[in-house]
């Protein structure tokens, strides 16, 4: 009985994967701004007021969200919305006051949180935006 024949094992060849170009850390510009509502009207209203007035590249408005706090030494759990902003660190603290002046939070929840990395043609879009 004739041997059967072997077939030499072939292995798949392995995917390349581009990796996404970043911006260096050094140069890093762009900063998020996160803002929370108690109503998704006021949260979009900010959003256009703040890409009219060309302070943010970018809104995002996510609601049914809630939030949990204490103020006053009271505790509440409130809907609560976020607004996602995009823009540059040399127009943050421009965000914040543009913010604070039509929100109808006492102490309204306003964070600038810095980009390290991301896509650079986003981050060079967000810069072209505002600048």
């Amino acid at each position: 009985m004739p041997e059967p024949i072997k077939r030499a094992r072939v292995r798949p060849r392995a995917r390349v994967r581009r990796r996404a170009r970043v911006r260096p850390r050094a140069r890093v510009r762009a900063v998020l701004i996160l803002a929370a509502y108690p109503r998704r009207s006021a949260a979009e209203r900010a959003a256009r007021d703040l890409l009219r007035r060309r302070i943010l590249a970018c809104a995002t408005v996510t609601s049914n969200g809630r939030a949990f706090y204490r103020w006053k030494g009271k505790e509440y759990a409130d809907p609560s919305t976020i607004l996602w902003g995009k823009t540059l660190a040399s127009r943050a603290t421009e965000a914040i006051q543009a913010i604070r002046e039509g929100h109808p939070d006492q102490v309204p929840e306003i964070l600038v949180v810095r980009i390290e990395e991301g896509y650079a043609p986003y981050l060079a879009w967000i810069e072209e935006e505002v600048s």
